[in-house]
């Protein structure tokens, strides 16, 4: 499994920058998004260079009316040519106008349809990742990728890349036209050149690495937002709104300060740029005025000079604040790639899941010798020799102390992780040997902390099973007990359930959750302290809709509350990450001396 880097918040060091031409070449592997769109990228390409070529017939041209109008002034020719320069210069202008329009379209349109596909793709691979890559990670930092990051990348493919390209056509080609019109001006000229491409290459290092250090900075605060809005309840219960702020504030605090040392490189690298650009444009001036005293070239050709070197120092200008942009979008870039390299547990298709080819499961289940570390907390071992087998259609409730590893081993049923050692059969086959997708597509689950998705009741129960029609929805929520109190809002199966459900009670929660694992018709059903927390009519409701649930089924049920398991086929009591008892309520309330018994004692003793 590939090895993951978290920001430097998380306490995980992140990876240095590489060597410029081993950055731009991995940024350059995102442009393959390019390639479905090559055609009109490529016809843009043409339209751009074609108008930077025509913007450089402007100087001659306006050099050959120079000429024209100072010849007429000393009494010979006429102005007839002049007037068909103007012309043709007006044409050319209009050209170009549409050139310019046809490629900043297409350069908008190939960038904004290859961004989507960049960003559905980096979508696609977070979601299928596996537990272990977001047990190391915030979501604020993932959400910060799939936004600021891709918001500097679509600068860089819709404005910087063309300007880039268009700079470069312009300083090329001056600098061609000026060598052409005069040798001894373009000497003087290129004079600076050396000395501006080192401190660009300098300047561009140091523009990078503080980028980098911006973007985790505000990949940081997007975590603090995230964590907030998701524990608004605690933030509001605790009265921490000053300190969330106090968090907020620090964590903008840092985000500036990286900013604002990146801006301050930038500025003094354009003031550089600025000094030394027009102070070479200064004594290409004075050199002019010399050579055209000395009768050695004509006003046409200062004309064309002033202008070609006015077109080179603007590109050169433009190269400043471009190449410091390339410098952050390589930044931007890492983040992006190391998430697209990443190891997917399934590849996610657009559309409905396609048919599973796997026939429905009976839903035996054992765990063989399992033994299980979470990969981030190396030397711990969570279960130790778990040996458990459960029949098809056997309900069997796992109890324990908090801290025994019952969630651990519902979370290896469920393929989020894998043992470390031993195995888990389902069927009488490794778990392994089946496609994940399809093993998962035949287990739902019923959480303690039930999530519901924004949208409608409705959508929510749908969720189980995409596609299906208004009358198995209402068939499911009947099953678990939800149909009365859906039907009692005014909008019915169309009551928007707001962000996490917040709307809804928690027994309704529970309802729908179990009505969309109803819907879903699994072979294989996990409980996890679903009644919980409720009152007495609630739990009353709920119970009767998992029994409902659970006939038929294999079904794991998770309690710290013995009371809702005492009529399950097999009680296992887990402490410690070991299987200590196994019984029916019964047989373990025999053992004078059992873990079960004491808890049972305490509990009902309440």
């Amino acid at each position: 499994m590939a090895r993951y880097s978290r920001n430097d918040q998380a306490g995980v060091e992140l990876p240095k920058a590489k060597l410029d031409r081993e950055s731009i070449r991995q940024a350059l592997e995102l442009f393959r998004y390019l390639r479905p769109y090559q055609g009109r990228f490529g016809a843009a390409l043409a339209a751009l260079f074609l108008g930077s070529l025509l913007s450089l017939a402007f100087p001659y041209l306006a050099g050959s009316i120079v000429d024209a109008a100072v010849l007429r002034t000393q009494g010979g020719g006429s102005m007839a040519g002049a007037d068909r320069t103007a012309l043709l210069l007006l044409g050319i202008l209009a050209l170009q106008a549409g050139l310019s329009y046809f490629h900043f379209l297409s350069f908008a349109t190939v960038g904004q349809r290859s961004l989507v596909d960049l960003r559905r793709d980096a979508y696609a691979r977070m979601i299928s990742l596996p537990m272990t890559f977001f047990a190391q990670r915030r979501v604020g930092e993932l959400a910060s990728r799939l936004s600021a990051d891709l918001i500097q990348i679509e600068d860089t493919v819709i404005g910087i890349l063309p300007q880039f390209l268009r700079q470069t056509t312009m300083l090329v080609g001056g600098i061609t036209l000026i060598a052409v019109t005069s040798l001894k001006l373009t000497g003087i000229m290129l004079v600076s050149l050396p000395v501006l491409t080192v401190v660009a290459v300098v300047f561009g290092r140091k523009t990078r690495k503080i980028s980098r250090e911006a973007q985790d900075r505000l990949a940081d605060t997007a975590t603090i937002v995230e964590e907030t809005l998701q524990g608004i309840v605690n933030v509001k219960a605790f009265a921490n709104e000053g300190y969330e702020l106090t968090r907020y504030h620090e964590g903008l605090g840092k985000f500036l300060v990286a900013t604002l040392r990146g801006a301050r490189l930038r500025a003094a690298f354009i003031a550089f740029i600025i000094f030394a650009l027009f102070g070479s444009i200064v004594l290409v001036l004075w050199s002019g005025a010399r050579l055209l005293q000395q009768g050695e070239i004509t006003f046409g050709e200062l004309t064309r000079f002033i202008l070609y070197t006015t077109f080179v120092a603007g590109a050169m200008g433009q190269f400043a604040e471009l190449y410091s942009q390339l410098q952050k979008a390589i930044g931007a870039t890492q983040r992006v790639r190391e998430l697209l390299r990443e190891t997917g547990e399934v590849e996610p298709l657009l559309g409905p899941a396609p048919a599973s080819r796997l026939p429905r499961l009976r839903g035996d289940v054992v765990f063989e010798s399992v033994h299980f570390t979470y990969p981030a907390r190396q030397g711990v071992e969570v279960l130790h020799a778990i040996n458990l087998a459960a029949a098809s259609g056997e309900r069997i409730a796992v109890v324990g102390p908090s801290g025994a590893g019952k969630s651990t081993l519902i979370s290896l049923l469920l393929r989020l992780y894998d043992p470390s050692a031993g195995r888990l059969l389902i069927d009488g086959r490794d778990a392994r040997d089946y496609r994940l997708t399809e093993l998962r597509g035949q287990m739902a689950m019923v959480p303690q902390e039930v999530l519901l998705f924004g949208g409608s009741i409705a959508e929510n129960i749908a969720y189980g099973k995409p596609g299906v029609s208004r009358e198995e929805i209402e068939q499911a929520a009947r099953q678990a007990n939800a149909h009365d109190f859906i039907q009692a809002f005014p909008e019915g199966y169309g009551t928007l359930v707001g962000d996490r459900g917040i709307k809804l009670s928690g027994g309704q929660r529970q309802r729908v959750a179990i009505a969309r694992a109803i819907l879903k018709n699994p072979a294989i059903l996990i409980l996890d302290e679903a009644t919980s927390s409720l009152d007495s009519e609630s739990e009353r409701l709920i119970q009767e809709a998992l029994e409902t649930l659970m006939r038929g089924r294999t079904s794991f049920i998770i309690a710290h509350r013995l009371a809702t398991v005492r009529h399950v086929d097999r009680i296992v009591v887990i402490a410690g990450g070991r299987v200590v008892e196994s019984g029916t309520h019964e047989q373990l309330q025999a053992l004078t001396d059992g873990l079960y018994r004491r808890l049972a004692a305490l509990q009902f003793r309440e």
